[in-house]
């Protein structure tokens, strides 16, 4: 992780997530110490963990950790009070934040930062799967698309269809996509 947005009205509690995350080797750490600006800097920045203790001047924090969660991909950690632990949590998990009560032990921090960015990287993982595989279905979808013009126009059959766009893409060597598009161009009206 690179870039962290702690959100605390608490100087003290700042300087203590600061430097538990710089002995992790994190590196921009940004600060904000109310809810308004914090939104001004998830609205501006890209963030990989962001970090609310609450309450903050403003407002409590919720709304803010999910309106985060709505409008990045970071992992979020909610520093809530001990006896409103398993209210707010109930009211944040389904926006996927953890809410931790107050006072944080060192180690517990550290396991939840750890736990996020593992969650983060799989997540991460899978949104790169599901982009391959929306450009293969577009590709499918416009090589299709070549061959019915190709059966139509030129009154191929499917299978001659199907081997003219491989031959033509390997004699030119380009992809099938950029030889359906180039025969889409050419006989589409």
């Amino acid at each position: 992780m690179d870039s962290v947005l702690i959100v605390s009205n608490s100087s003290g509690t700042m300087g203590i997530i600061s430097d538990l995350l710089r002995s992790e080797s994190f590196g921009k750490i940004t600060i904000s110490q109310n809810a308004s600006e914090a939104r001004r800097y998830i609205s501006e920045l890209d963030f990989d963990l962001i970090i609310i203790d609450t309450p903050l001047p403003d407002e409590k924090g919720d709304e803010l950790s999910m309106t985060a969660a709505e409008k990045s991909t970071a992992g979020i950690i909610l520093i809530v009070e001990a006896e409103d632990v398993y209210e707010i949590a109930a009211t944040v998990e389904d926006y996927g934040v953890f809410a931790v009560p107050k006072p944080v032990s060192p180690e517990f921090f550290y396991q939840a930062v750890k736990l996020l960015n593992a969650s983060r990287k799989r997540v991460q993982f899978l949104e790169n799967e599901n982009q391959k595989l929306q450009k293969k279905i577009e590709e499918i979808r416009l090589v299709d698309r070549a061959k019915l013009i190709l059966i139509q126009v030129l009154k191929m059959t499917e299978p001659q269809a199907q081997r003219y766009i491989e031959k033509q893409s390997m004699d030119l060597r380009q992809t099938r996509l950029v030889t359906a598009e180039n025969i889409l161009r050419t006989y589409e009206h």
